[in-house]
Formats: structure tokens, C-alpha cells, sequence
């Protein structure tokens, strides 16, 4: 084992914010190698912004982001586009297209990110889809299929290139209690097969304690983050209200 060997996703003292407005500040938290990494918290505690930056969609006021000991935001164009062909993103609504089918949406990324003919990318399609429980659904267009499969089907999307890292934003919203835990399972199931690192947004406890091993917990209020660690010894250890409450919805707010 390399002891020097990065964490695959190191933040260091970050702040973010729009123009004049905090959002968060002094963020420090690293995510390992096989992780299922919870970015967790109240709505409006910034988890949607911190993903931002982590994606290379919103530049921080301070600090940085590094990925396998590379500083995203003092790459050039060319290393950025290198680091980001190295994660997948699972979008809060989707982000399907809805004049193009299913498997046409799969295939995108591989159309524009490789030099793989058709049959080789039809392939490709063919075995994401497998993978995340869509076989059959290749030509069928969002409109026609669930809000479960639709979910399913922007999952393959975001695994078409093989990401070594994926992040999920908020992957349970709006789905119902059976679908939810599906996708649950589905992630476990990824991580194990594709080898990856995972980062999930969320703020839905069961999702939370069913697949994070390691997490941070952002705080609205003071605009930083007051927790990190296993989500289970978080509940088990934390002597901070503020994550007891979270983490039991406040069944234990007068203990």
C-alpha cells in the first residue's frame, strides 16, 4: 500500500459564495478511494453549491479543490477537461434529453468524448443500461418511462465513460420510498463493480445510513461545516445538537 498516495478528492479551506453573499467558508474534508462520500445538511446549508465546485461549474472565493492531488481550479482548460473526464454526475431532474431516446442519451458522452464507432458505442449503450436495470428501454424516450427509471437511465449516461468518481445530486428526490432504496442498492452496486469513488448529495436519512461510509455535515447557520465522519458513528458519537437532530429528524431533541 503507498501511504503517500492522495485521497481522491481533497478540499482545503474553502470558501464559496456569490459576489459579496458567504455561503459556506472554511470547508476541509478529504474523500478516500471506494468511499460513498454524503455531503449532508438542511436545505439552503449549501450542498448544491459546494457540488458546483466540485464539478467545475462554480469557482470558490478561496481555497481549493483537489483531485488526486491536482488543484481543479488552478488548472489550465486542458487539465481541467482531463480531471473532469474522470467523474460521472447524476443530476438532481435528470437532465435527460427529451427530443432524443433513451439510449441516444447514453451514447452522447461516448459521441463526443470518443473516437469509437457506432456498433462499438451501440455496445457500450447496450451494457450501461444493462447495468443500471434499463434493457429494453434503448428506444424508448423519457416522457415514456417512470421517474425510478428515468433516474436509472441518467445513472447510465453518467457511467457511459467509465467515471473513476460520480456524484449524485439529491438521487432520491421525488422518487417513492421502494425506488429510493433501489437506487440505494444500485449505488452500493456501482461502487463495488466500477471501482468508484462516490460523493452524494442528500439529505434523506435513509439513503444517508444505507450507503455513507464517510461524510461532512454543513451548518446554515454558522456557514461552515461542523461534522465528519462515518454517518452511523456520527449518530453513535456527535455531542453536536445540531447533528443529532439531523440525523434523528429530532426524535432526540429533549434527551
Amino acid at each position: 500500500m503507498n501511504l503517500t498516495e492522495p485521497s481522491v478528492i481533497e478540499v482545503r479551506d474553502l470558501d464559496l459564495g456569490y459576489n459579496d453573499h458567504a455561503v459556506m467558508r472554511n470547508l476541509s474534508f478529504s474523500v478516500n478511494k471506494g468511499d460513498i462520500f454524503i455531503v449532508m445538511g438542511v436545505s439552503g446549508c449549501g450542498k448544491s453549491t459546494l457540488l458546483k465546485s466540485l464539478i467545475g461549474l462554480k469557482a470558490p472565493t478561496k481555497g481549493k479543490v483537489l483531485y488526486y492531488g491536482k488543484s481543479f481550479w488552478d488548472e489550465d482548460e486542458i487539465g481541467q477537461k482531463e480531471i473532469m473526464r474522470r467523474f460521472g454526475v447524476l443530476y438532481q431532474s435528470g437532465a435527460l434529453w427529451s427530443s432524443l431516446t433513451i439510449g441516444e442519451n447514453v451514447a452522447l458522452p461516448l459521441q463526443l468524448y470518443t473516437k469509437l464507432t457506432p456498433i462499438q458505442i451501440q455496445e457500450i449503450v447496450a451494457l450501461k443500461l444493462s447495468l443500471v436495470g434499463m434493457e429494453g428501454h434503448v428506444d424508448s424516450f423519457p416522457s415514456g418511462v417512470s421517474g425510478g427509471m428515468r433516474k436509472r437511465a441518467s445513472l447510465a449516461r453518467a457511467i457511459a465513460l467509465d467515471p473513476d468518481i460520480i456524484l449524485f445530486d439529491e438521487p432520491s428526490a421525488g422518487l417513492d420510498p421502494i425506488n429510493a432504496r433501489k437506487l440505494d442498492d444500485l449505488i452500493l452496486d456501482l461502487r463495488d463493480s466500477l471501482e468508484a469513488t462516490v460523493v452524494v448529495i442528500t439529505h434523506e436519512l435513509a439513503s444517508i445510513f444505507a450507503v455513507g461510509n464517510n461524510s461532512v455535515f454543513l451548518d446554515a447557520e454558522s456557514k461552515t461545516m461542523i461534522a465528519t465522519g462515518s454517518p452511523k458513528d456520527l449518530l453513535a458519537n456527535s455531542k453536536d445538537t445540531k447533528v443529532i437532530q439531523f440525523l434523528t429528524r429530532g426524535a432526540k431533541q429533549g434527551a
